[in-house]
Formats: C-alpha cells, structure tokens, sequence
C-alpha cells in the first residue's frame, strides 16, 4: 500500500494515535440524549378529584344511615347469629386491612425491585464512564500533555497543527462531558440509595402490622369460636324457623329496595342500555328433588365495559367449589332459594362477576358478611355468608377482582358463598347468566 510523506511524520503518528480518543469524544458529544416518547393519560383535575371524593361520601354517608335504620329494626328482634355479629365484622375488617397491607407490601417489593435494577443499571453506566476516563488520561499520558503552545513551538506544518489542536480541543470537551455525567449519575445514586432506605422502612413497617393484625386475627376466631360452640344448638333451632327466614328474606328485599333508589338518585357512572321489565324466572316446583352437585372450577376474568345484560350466558360464578343448592329449589327451612349456594373452604377467593361499584358491605342478620356490588341497568350482584369482605361501600371492581372470602358467618352450617343476581330489585335466576363450562 502506498503512504504519502506527510503520513510518515511524527507529528501525524502522534495523530494517528490519537484518533481512537477522538472518535469516542465525537461520539459523546454528538450522542443524541433520550428521552421518554409515551405520553401519559391526562391526569384528572382537581375538581374532578374533588367531585368523586364528595360523591364517595356521600354515598357512604346514606349508606351508612340505612345501616343504622337497619340495625335499629333488627334491634327489636334477637336472634342468636347475632352473638357473634360483632365479632364477625371484626373479623372482616381485620382480614380486610391484612389485605391491603399485603397489596401495599407486594407494591413496595416491587418499587424496591425496579430501584434495585435503576441501580445496578448505573452503577454499570459509572463503571463505564470511570473507563472512559482513565482511557483519556492514558492517552494523554501517552503524548505528554501537549498543547497549543508547544505545538506552535514545533514549528509544525500548519494544517496538521490545526488538527492536532482540534484534536486536544475535543478530548477536552471529552473530558468535560464525561466527568458531568459522572458528577449526576453519583447524584442520581445517593437519591436512589435514600429511595431504597425509605421504601425498605416502609416495608419493615407493613410487616410489623401484618403480624399485629395476624396475631389479632388468630384471637378473634378464637373467640368466636367459643361462642359458636356456646350458641350452636340455639341457632340451629332458629335457623329450621321458618318465620325467621321469610323475616330475613324479606330484610334483603327491603336492602335491596332501598339501594335501588339510592342508586336511581345518582348520576350512573357509565351508559347502560334501558332497563326493561324483570321477566319472571322459572322457578322449580317446591318440594322437588335437588338437582346433582356440579363443581365450578373456573372464576370470572375481566370483561370488556359495556351494558351488563349483554354478558348473559358468558359470567362465570363468583368461587370455586361445589354447587349444591340452586334458584328456585326447597330449602329445609322452608321456603325457596332465591339464589345459589357454593360449598368453598373457608377463605376461598370470591371474585366480582362484572364491573362495578360496592353500594353494601356489612354484616347482615341471616347472611352474615354482605357484600353488594350495583353493575348498572338495575342489576346487582349480591354475596353472602363471607368470611371477610375486602372491600368497602364507594369502591370501584372491575370483573374477576377479588372482593371477599368465602366462610360461614351469619350462622350458616357450612363455609361457602350465598350468591344472587337481582334486576329491578327482584331476585333473577344465576344459572341462566354463567358459563359453567
């Protein structure tokens, strides 16, 4: 290969060497720095944030001036479910705070998580930028620090001196750039370092009252346990009344009544197609043969947002477990089932079959932990007898969320889920809206 004169000077070696340093400061200098592109939903206003904070509470608030009203009539009539009533809503709300404390510690593992990687990932960029450096110094090092001076003392050929300094000039701006982004990645880990110290606080914190609330948990089912097993003849009794039971079905239907018009009230959160006249389900004859235990081994998932009678036929039911009583067949105590009951475990998931907001949660006497959710159209949701019910009156659910657990308060013999479908406040046959399958 042919070389040219001017490549066989010293001065042109010395270029040469340079010329790898040069091309890591171009391309320092000339890196395009990024930036985020997604763009984030709008956040709401400040008086939309306002809105929805009084419109919650004011719905709790007539909410829980109907629980009042309530507890006031259920007041001049004892039961002996009611015994444990405090109790049960003790434990209810205890499982419900170790429940969001577990949401809040799996959001604090998570958000140390992602610190964690943000640290490693600069802790490598700093490695990198350390390199970088003792590359420059090396390199500089190497040609004995020459500068503009010494070159012109040289007496170098002119052209190659402008180069030489535009050379020095940018393994300068190098330097600079280098030792800048240095400065605010140390910066950004001392934030990061705190972050982690905080969020790691945060978490021990939770932990601490996970245990208290555990701890407290274990005591109230013990005590509830003593007086079931103080009471548990006396409600059987009551329970094979069937008085009680037309009283207790008759209190759902007046709640549910009542809830309607609260709702009606109130602007709907979402479009719903009319509500057109309940039609009249089939129901089986009284006194007919129970149809065969089917197990249900598939809970709702998310839907996609649109009028709640157009998912008929495709909800599935809200737990795992075995059908056993169904809409419409003899109940022992009298009477018929207005919904269904699934035998499930104690503390079995219990899962929203389709969006919408929580209008009742509370103990109620003959279905213990009551929780309603009102899905538009006129339709509700109901679930009874629960363990726990996990969330509270105001509270959004979109379909498959988890909103209570399964178990046997108000007095039921076995652990399980009372569910209904209700439209127009009249109790609707379930089996002919889920997919068992």
């Amino acid at each position: 290969m042919n070389v040219s004169p001017l490549a066989r000077t010293p001065a042109a070696s010395a270029c040469r060497r340079a010329v790898p340093v040069f091309v890591v400061a171009c391309a320092l200098l000339t890196a395009p720095a990024a930036s985020a592109a997604g763009k984030d939903a709008a956040p709401p206003t400040r008086a939309e944030v306002t809105e929805k904070k009084t419109d919650l509470k004011e719905l709790r608030g007539q909410i829980d001036s109907l629980r009042k009203k309530m507890t006031a009539a259920e007041g001049q009539r004892a039961s002996a479910a009611d015994q444990v009533k405090d109790i049960e809503r003790e434990i209810s709300a205890t499982q419900r705070e170790l429940h969001n404390l577990s949401g809040q510690k799996d959001r604090l593992q998570a958000t140390l998580k992602d610190l964690g990687r943000q640290e490693q990932a600069l802790s490598g960029r700093l490695d990198e930028l350390h390199a970088q450096l003792e590359n420059l110094v090396y390199r500089q090092y190497l040609q004995g620090q020459p500068d503009a001076l010494r070159l012109l003392l040289d007496g170098e050929d002119p052209s190659q001196m402008a180069r030489d300094l535009y050379y020095l000039g940018a393994i300068g701006r190098a330097r600079k750039h280098l030792l800048s982004e240095t400065e605010t990645l140390l910066e950004r880990k001392r934030t990061l370092a705190e972050d982690i110290r905080e969020r790691a606080g945060e978490l021990s914190s939770v932990e601490a009252r996970q245990q208290e609330q555990h701890a407290r948990l274990v005591a109230q089912r013990e005590q509830r346990k003593e007086v079931l097993a103080r009471i548990s003849s006396q409600i059987s009794e009551q329970r094979k009344e069937i008085g009680n039971l037309q009283r207790d079905e008759k209190q759902l239907a007046q709640l549910v009544a009542r809830l309607d018009r609260i709702i009606a009230a109130r602007p709907a959160p979402r479009k719903e197609s009319p509500a057109k006249p309940a039609a009249p389900e089939k129901r089986a004859p009284a006194g007919r043969e129970s149809a065969p235990e089917v197990a249900n081994e598939r809970t709702p998932e998310a839907l996609p947002a649109g009028s709640f009678a157009a998912l008929k036929g495709n909800l599935r039911l809200p737990v795992r477990g075995t059908l056993t009583n169904r809409y419409g067949s003899a109940r022992q105590e009298g009477s018929t089932w207005k919904g269904l009951f699934i035998r499930a475990p104690q503390g079995s998931d219990i899962k929203a079959i389709a969006g919408g907001r929580v209008v009742f949660a509370d103990w109620m006497r003959g279905f213990g932990n009551l929780l309603i959710v009102d899905h538009g159209g006129s339709y509700l949701s109901i679930y009874g007898y629960n363990d726990a019910v996990l969330k509270q009156v105001g509270d959004s659910v979109r379909g498959g969320d988890s909103i209570a657990t399964a178990g046997n308060s108000g007095g039921n013999p076995e652990s399980g889920l009372y569910f209904e479908l209700r439209h127009q406040g009249q109790p609707i046959d379930p089996l002919q809206w889920v997919n068992l399958k």
